[in-house]
């Protein structure tokens, strides 16, 4: 018997080094159990997309409407667009590697974006915030935290908002809901 650990069981190559859908399957029950301990779930609840993001657990929870989840989705991807244009660093970079390649330090694209592109991504920026801005004026007497601010916490920032008071879930309701508008959804 050889030396050493004993082999993980699964498919392998003639060479003997296990194939990709083994190393792919085995970091997927990871991740699948953690989500479950986390989060308190069935495994084939933990395999929904949506428990990954603050927003997404929102919106598994039913605390916010589908429609609300695909506005907040078309949000973040407007403001990841936004920072990457204006050359801005991402508010909450995953790893040291994606913010490398944000920064153009590895592995970014060599040319410049369009400047009709630049612009038409600031217009949709610029439209969406002050729909944001408009909400935080309408909400400013009801009880909680504005709308942008949540929106921005829980976006951009990635904050969990399960322990959030009732007020400010329906702060963010509200600003999710002009996003709606905004975006025709």
């Amino acid at each position: 018997m050889a030396p050493g650990r004993k082999r993980k069981p699964g498919k392998r190559y003639a060479c003997g080094k296990r194939t990709r859908q083994e190393t792919e399957r085995d970091a997927m029950s990871v991740a699948i159990d953690a989500r479950r301990r986390h989060f308190g779930v069935t495994a084939k609840q933990a395999k929904d997309e949506r428990l990954g993001t603050a927003l997404g657990r929102l919106a598994f929870r039913e605390l916010i409407s589908e429609t609300q989840y695909q506005a907040g989705v078309a949000f973040a991807e407007l403001s990841r667009q936004h920072h990457a244009v204006c050359g801005l660093p991402s508010p909450s970079p995953r790893s040291i590697a994606g913010l490398l390649v944000n920064e153009g330090i590895f592995g970014a694209s060599p040319s410049e974006p369009v400047q009709e592109v630049i612009e038409r991504v600031k217009r949709r920026f610029n439209a969406a915030t002050d729909a944001l801005d408009a909400c935080d004026r309408e909400q400013r007497m009801s009880g909680g935290r504005h709308p942008t601010l949540l929106v921005y916490r829980l976006i951009c920032a990635d904050e969990d908002a399960i322990n959030w008071p009732e007020e400010d879930i329906g702060n963010l309701r509200v600003a999710l809901n002009a996003l709606v508008r905004l975006f025709r959804m």
